[in-house]
């Protein structure tokens, strides 16, 4: 740019200012736009109408977010490889080879990748790559014994043994997955699992190489197990034996007394029961042994037999008791066994045995593993070049739609396509909703939505198992027929046709019209619920006496003769007279002095004071609704989709109600007058009577005119 200021151009739509977006130039200098001039700064990678696997390649730290740095780099890394980045700006469904500036490293590699793509898939005389051809490169990589992840799987392993030691690194440390999504092993998990294999080995070999420790062989494992089952309890008994020898009076009680066996004898016994077990190994006597064969504690005899087969004999010899130096003696052989058992190293890989492990150490399997992934990481910067290929032929197509979404919202408010927020086209009632949003929870929705001031319809789509839920914006029009199970057609973007049934409505004025009408709906409304409550009252008074009558009727017993009626009281009667009067004479007065006072005015005023009173009524309620359709705003719908609008994107009268199309005929279509034969019959008699009552009205007024001024 030499040094100069990019010259930056907006319009205004939705009241507030917007970036143009047009060119290369105005891409590459987004870096220095001020962020407070763009109109969103974050949107989600899914739920918007844009293609997720760009979305994705922009996301660099993959949390589900496109931000404003994000959008930066991913316009500078496309930028830096393009001899023209006016294709960046305008946007095309291929990639130009020639497009691609080679005169860097990075963009001859890149050349030199489009082109083996295409070699790859036949084409080798093409000049232009396309998104379809970088997929299914994609599938090609996966394929490849060698795909330059950092990751080998069992396919790129030719010796079947290597290979079967590959398969011992996955079961015992697990697998990494990799680009052509087979589980396999990284260089990381072949020196952990080489590392404690060889510290295994060195602490089995241990064993191998001091007798002392398998004082038995590969019995030892086996006996020490049996020494260590009955360790303690054989300690109880010589210290018991001790403590007799201490003193003479302790063999009795150490023993157990008579009343522990008395507790014993009212129970069924068996050699397994607990309290069987906890009474000493054998009688208690000072200098005893302990006997191997009879006068064994029941519960003990078998962990004793055992004792005596496999740690006695084979180490002291045959015999049928155990002195103490002798257990001490047999409890000193099994130390160096136990010191070794306590440094064996805590690995997942002892499950292979020690074995297979020093077989997998002694075949060198380490350096043919490595080897393999150094043939990996070699091909790294081709397949990354090939990665690279897919990546710009994505942005290339779709960068600059984005960034008119983002940066500006210029597609929605321009009309040059929809926004990559609008989901598709509602239509019910009558009216086709432009303004429809992908919802995925709607409680949630309605929440922050409510404060746009716009009207929602939330409705649940369903098409064959699929479902979805939509946010339509009703912007023209009235509310009068929107109500909760009412259905309609949805359209997405691909054309698909979608039931959609109202589950939720944000009420919000929709336009000045219906604010005008509605307090006369809403008194009319009430009139009517009032009607009809005492319509029903009347109606059940009246069943409730029938039935009453047609019981009573059937009774046998003759009624009581009724109290003779009230003499005629003619001072109540005058009261109620007197008050009907007051009441009537009000009322003429009240409308006499209105028509007194419309009589005095001119003809021409007339009309003003019925356009007054008008407004009177309606006044109100259209100053509420003209304020509301003033506040109304994109944001908050957006923002609780994830989005992180930054601007006041206000949807005023105008453009809203170009949202919301409302039914009429085409234009040119001619309406012809027929009759409906199924048309309410017009009665006269409403006419009649109102002409009557306006003749009354008059008459009262004049009447009452000349009593009041004369």
């Amino acid at each position: 740019m030499n040094g100069k200021a990019h010259e930056w151009r907006f319009f205004r739509a939705g009241g507030f200012d917007q970036v143009r977006i047009e060119t290369g130039a105005d891409l590459l200098a987004l870096a220095d736009l001020d962020q407070k001039l763009w109109v969103a700064l974050s949107c989600p990678t899914r739920g918007i109408e844009f293609d997720a696997r760009t979305l994705d390649l922009i996301d660099s730290d993959k949390d589900g977010q496109v931000r404003a740095p994000e959008v930066i780099e991913a316009v500078n890394w496309a930028a830096a490889l393009l001899n023209d980045v006016d294709l960046l700006a305008r946007g095309a469904d291929t990639l130009p080879l020639a497009a691609i500036d080679a005169s860097t490293d990075a963009g001859a590699k890149l050349l030199s990748a489009a082109r083996h793509i295409l070699a790859s898939l036949g084409k080798p005389e093409a000049d232009s790559v396309s998104a379809a051809d970088t997929t299914d490169t994609a599938k090609l990589m996966a394929g490849l014994r060698f795909n330059g992840d950092g990751v080998i799987a069992a396919a790129a392993v030719e010796d079947a043994a290597t290979r079967a030691v590959l398969a011992d690194i996955v079961s015992c440390l697990g697998a990494v997955v990799d680009a052509g999504g087979e589980p396999g092993i990284n260089k990381e998990l072949v020196e952990q699992f080489f590392t404690q294999a060889r510290g295994f080995d060195a602490w089995h070999l241990r064993a191998t190489q001091d007798p002392a420790i398998l004082c038995l062989g590969e019995n030892t494992p086996a006996a020490a197990s049996t020494w260590r089952a009955v360790r303690a309890k054989v300690d109880d008994y010589f210290t018991r034996c001790q403590m007799a020898a201490y003193d003479a009076r302790a063999a009795l009680p150490l023993s157990r007394s008579i009343e522990d066996y008395q507790q014993l004898a009212g129970k069924e016994l068996s050699a397994g029961a607990s309290a069987v077990a906890a009474f000493p190994l054998a009688l208690v006597g000072a200098g005893q042994a302990l006997p191997l064969r009879d006068g064994i504690n029941p519960a003990w005899a078998a962990a004793m037999a055992d004792l005596r087969g496999q740690v006695v004999v084979p180490l002291l010899g045959e015999r049928d008791g155990l002195a103490a130096d002798e257990w001490a003696e047999l409890c000193q052989r099994f130390t160096a066994y136990e010191s070794w058992l306590a440094d064996k190293p805590a690995t997942p890989l002892e499950v292979l045995g020690a074995a297979r492990l020093h077989a997998i150490l002694a075949g060198g399997h380490e350096a043919a593993l490595l080897d393999l992934l150094a043939q990996d990481a070699a091909l790294a910067d081709e397949v990354k070049a090939i990665a690279s290929v897919d990546r710009l032929v994505h942005y290339v197509r779709d960068l600059g739609t984005l960034v008119n979404n983002f940066v500006s919202f210029r597609n929605f408010y321009m009309g040059v396509d929809k926004a990559v927020f609008q989901a598709g086209t509602l239509y019910l009632d009558g009216r086709s909703c432009e303004l429809c949003i992908k919802v995925e929870d709607a409680a949630k929705h309605a929440t922050l939505a409510n404060l746009s001031r716009v009207c929602l319809v939330y409705c649940e789509c369903m098409r064959g198992s699929a479902k979805q839920t939509i946010a339509a914006a009703f912007t023209a029009g009235d509310s009068d027929q929107l109500m909760v199970g009412r259905n309609g057609i949805f359209y997405d973007r691909k054309g698909q046709d979608w039931n959609a049934t109202i589950i939720r409505i944000l009420e919000h004025p929709i336009g000045i019209r219906q604010a005008f009408w509605s307090p006369y709906k809403r008194a009319g409304k009430m009139i009517g619920e009032q009607l009809q409550k005492f319509a029903a009252a009347r109606s059940q008074a009246a069943e409730t006496k029938l039935v009453t009558s047609a019981l009573e009727a059937g009774k046998a017993p003759a009624e009581a003769p009724k109290a003779p009626p009230a003499p005629f009281d003619v001072g109540k009667f005058a009261g109620i007279f007197a008050a009907i009067g007051l009441a009537v004479g009000a009322l003429g007065t009240a409308l006499a002095s209105v028509l007194t006072g419309l009589l005095d005015l001119r003809w021409w005023q007339m009309p003003l004071v019925l356009v007054g009173a008008l407004l009177a009524v309606s006044g109100p309620s259209m100053l509420i609704a003209w304020f509301k359709l003033k506040q109304r705003n994109l944001g908050p719908l957006l923002d609780a989709n994830g989005w992180a609008v930054n601007a006041r994107a206000r949807i005023n009268i105008p453009f809203g109600t170009s949202l919301t199309g409302v039914a009429k005929l085409p234009e040119g279509a001619s309406a012809l007058h027929m009759v409906d034969p199924f048309a309410e019959k017009k009665q006269r008699w409403p006419y009649y009577v109102a002409v009557l009552l306006l003749a009354g009205v008059a008459w009262a007024a004049w009447h009452w005119s000349a009593v009041l001024f004369h």
